[in-house]
């Protein structure tokens, strides 16, 4: 139970303060954070959360990660389903905190489903924030996730200093964020794209399965990939 209080807590932690970094700070004129900000935030939600949660769950805070992981030899799959349902729980609570505070403004008049971007909400076509494909969507997506899931394996290897794990797999989701938020406001992660399309609905929510396809499609490749590749063996 620690291990999935852990995770919880994690992915809580990067919903919260990365799509509330995009939803309060991002786009205050002059003084907003902007696209650098958010995708800062979003790596530093995994960084310190690697280091405060990563000794007791891993720290995956992801579903993809998880079952990137598991692809790799270096996560049982007994705890896969535990771990997936307190990661989404994890993003749900967080995204319901959101809302709140969101309400709190007195010019709020709810969520626009028809919006791009609505509530940090991920899409491709109309929903996309500068208007990419489908399939632009899911290549960025599964590459993406691809190279997230080789970092945290490389950074976490028994060879590797893994002292300093935290701070490669942090700024590595700080250069996805950068790359990608244009494209598709960024998931690479199954349960920050679930706790937002689950409170906006509409469009949002239909396109929801690409971000669960993409990225776990990309973090399996991955660690298959590792396991067969790149792994330096005993």
């Amino acid at each position: 139970m620690k291990k999935l209080f852990a995770e919880f807590f994690g992915t809580y932690w990067l919903v919260f303060g990365g799509c509330g970094s995009a939803l309060f700070a991002a786009g205050i004129p002059n003084t907003g954070i902007g696209f650098a900000g958010v995708s800062l935030a979003f790596g530093l939600t995994v960084l310190t959360m690697a280091y405060a949660m990563g000794p007791i769950s891993g720290g995956h805070f992801n579903p993809a990660v998880s079952l990137g992981l598991w692809a790799s030899g270096k996560f049982d799959s007994r705890e896969l389903l535990p771990y997936i349902i307190s990661q989404c729980i994890g993003g749900l609570a967080a995204a319901g905190t959101l809302y709140f505070i969101l309400n709190g403004r007195e010019d709020f008049m709810g969520l626009d489903a028809t919006k791009a971007g609505e509530f940090a909400t991920n899409g491709y076509g109309d929903f996309s924030p500068e208007g990419y494909s489908l399939g632009a969507a899911f290549v960025t997506e599964f590459i993406l996730t691809l190279f997230f899931l080789l970092i945290i394996l490389g950074a976490t290897a028994k060879i590797a200093k893994a002292k300093f794990a935290g701070i490669a797999i942090g700024l590595a989701l700080t250069l996805i964020h950068l790359i990608s938020i244009p494209i598709t406001n960024t998931s690479v992660n199954p349960a920050r794209s679930t706790s937002q399309a689950l409170f906006v609905g509409g469009e949002p929510l239909m396109q929801l399965w690409l971000f669960w396809a993409a990225p776990i499609a990309g973090a399996i490749v991955a660690g298959l990939l590792y396991k067969n590749l790149l792994e330096k063996k005993e």
